[in-house]
């Protein structure tokens, strides 16, 4: 203890084995200090980081005055401020807005435009204007009233929780040109989903609110209300679904029991080919969508998926971006309409018409039927991914009148599912990357379980100076119930998995076709889980175009 420089209390050194140890380490080296002084020394004050954050966090123009303070650190500028997380109350039944001000004071009784992330500038959409009920700085376990916050400091706002779902910029209430602080990215997908149900009916109203609250206090999970009355929780694996869960049950619901159904894939609907043009019919038969699908190249899809590339871009980076990597020109690049589903997502239209009269009158029609067709394709109801719709000739009516949005965003919608339908199409399922940590004695052990679950094995490292090995290999999302479990049984409890999710990957086997491949067999469970039709519609559709 004398070489450590520490000492122990008299009882203390009557501690023997593990307990020793962890007594001593505790005073040589305590957590809390350790922490601290990480932090001191290595993060960035608010003012250095700022400055160099400030492009990746703002999306509006980086020489507006909203994102000239946030790089100065500048408490007399303009009020920005992020809301990152849903903090609940000890009773579970408020929450406490955590986050960040970024420039100017936010302070009790100010009034602030409170601007969810699907608000944009100059709409109402996702907008509140309201008064600061109560301005909290959390400190550990207390949480302190205070009048203000001036920036570079984090603070919990009270009253916020009714207006923002889980994060949210706050701006002044006269700040009608601030643009949003982009929102969070996570490195996982919800990909696994339960459903749950209350074991007694009249607890329904209960379960909705417990639903509600943990949508709020998780900014990971998804909760989605399904028109059949289902209540799907969705985590990003078998443990995050099982902590979220047990919050819901326990936490925002009193203990109250809850029958949860066995846990269930997401995948994505894409295209392995380029299809043929097709053509769909409105209504009133006087207008004509063409188009046709191809899969959208995977640097671009990763690019959008990384929030790399995003249509909220000036035009002049957007052009820049798609030249250097892509090759695309600018006129090229002026013809992308959107990303889907809603404004983000990995899918593409592209306008390819050329001296098409009234063209742009009917835009947002068909940006709305593309985003209603890439969050629910016809195959199995799953979203869309890696697939681009190219927009090839448009017949209107000469009246506006007969090419209104009910005219147009019906069959530009199915007109994407027959373009999807004609272009060899398949679904991805999501992939884990495993790594298993185990003694090379137990590694045949370990390579017979991932077969057995159609794992890929990617190496075997070994980790120098143990007799230990590491074993990295991709594991279906939908084979991974129960892998930890098995792993055991087959290494002898000597194995330890470590999953994190890590791509999309490609079903093998045409959707359409039966008895070849694994892709249709899914995409009939699905429907029939669904209870949908366990044969994908495609005579119905084509019928109709």
């Amino acid at each position: 203890f004398k070489q450590l420089g520490i000492s122990l209390k008299k009882d203390e050194k009557d501690y023997r084995g593990k307990k020793l140890l962890k007594r001593a380490m505790q005073r040589w080296l305590p957590a809390a200090e350790a922490l601290m002084e990480m932090i001191v020394l290595h993060l960035p004050s608010p003012w250095l980081a700022q400055q160099y954050r400030t492009e990746l966090l703002y999306e509006g123009p980086q020489d507006d005055r909203y994102a000239k303070a946030m790089r100065a650190c500048d408490p007399e500028g303009p009020l920005t401020m992020y809301v990152s997380k849903m903090v609940p109350t000890p009773d579970g039944s408020r929450f406490h807005a955590f986050g960040r001000v970024f420039s100017g004071k936010i302070g009790t009784g100010k009034k602030c435009r409170i601007m969810g992330p699907n608000y944009e500038v100059g709409k109402k959409t996702d907008l509140h204007v309201k008064p600061i009920q109560r301005t909290c700085i959390m400190m550990g376990r207390s949480v302190d009233q205070v009048d203000d916050v001036p920036c570079g400091n984090t603070c919990a706002l009270v009253g916020v929780d009714a207006y923002l779902l889980k994060s949210g910029t706050i701006t002044d209430g006269d700040a009608t040109d601030c643009h949003n602080i982009s929102v969070m990215k996570f490195s996982v997908s919800p990909v696994v989903r339960v459903a749950v149900e209350p074991k007694t009916a009249g607890d329904l109203p209960k379960l909705v609110q417990g639903l509600n609250r943990l949508a709020k206090s998780d900014p990971m999970v998804q909760i989605i209300h399904m028109k059949t009355g289902e209540h799907i929780v969705a985590g990003a694996g078998e443990l995050h679904l099982e902590i979220c869960l047990k919050d819901l049950q326990e936490d925002f619901m009193n203990n109250t029991p809850v029958r949860i159904s066995p846990p269930v894939v997401s995948y994505r609907e894409t295209v392995t080919e380029t299809g043929p043009q097709c053509l769909s019919k409105s209504a009133n038969k006087h207008n004509r969508i063409f188009l046709h699908a191809e899969p959208l190249d995977d640097d671009l899809i990763n690019f959008i998926m990384e929030d790399k590339f995003r249509m909220n871009l000036n035009e002049k980076d957007r052009t820049e971006f798609m030249r250097e990597n892509f090759d695309w020109d600018r006129k090229e690049t002026k013809t992308i309409w959107a990303l889907g589903p809603d404004g983000h997502g990995p899918n593409m239209i592209k306008n390819e018409t050329s001296g098409v009269q009234y063209l742009l009158e009917i835009k947002e029609s068909v940006v709305q039927g593309f985003n209603w067709a890439t969050g629910c394709g016809p195959l199995a109801e799953e979203e869309m991914q890696g697939v681009r719709f190219n927009l090839e000739d448009v017949t209107m009516h000469a009246d506006s009148i007969h090419r209104g949005m009910g005219q147009i965003f019906p069959p530009t919608r199915r007109c994407m599912y027959a373009a999807l339908m004609m272009s060899a199409p398949s679904l991805l399922e999501p992939m884990y990357l495993a790594e298993i940590t185990a003694p090379m004695s137990v590694v045949g052990g370990i390579y017979s379980t991932l077969s057995k679950r159609r794992g890929i094995t990617q190496g075997e490292y070994p980790r120098p100076g143990t007799p230990l090995t590491v074993v990295k290999a991709f594991l279906p999302v939908a084979e991974s119930f129960g892998f930890t479990a098995a792993l055991r049984s087959n290494t002898g409890g000597q194995a330890f998995p470590q999953c994190v999710f890590d791509h999309w990957e490609v079903v093998s086997g045409n959707a359409m076709t039966e008895g070849k491949g694994m892709a249709n067999e899914i995409v009939m469970k699905i429907r029939k889980r669904k209870s949908i039709g366990v044969i994908p519609p495609l005579d119905r559709y084509l019928d109709k175009l």
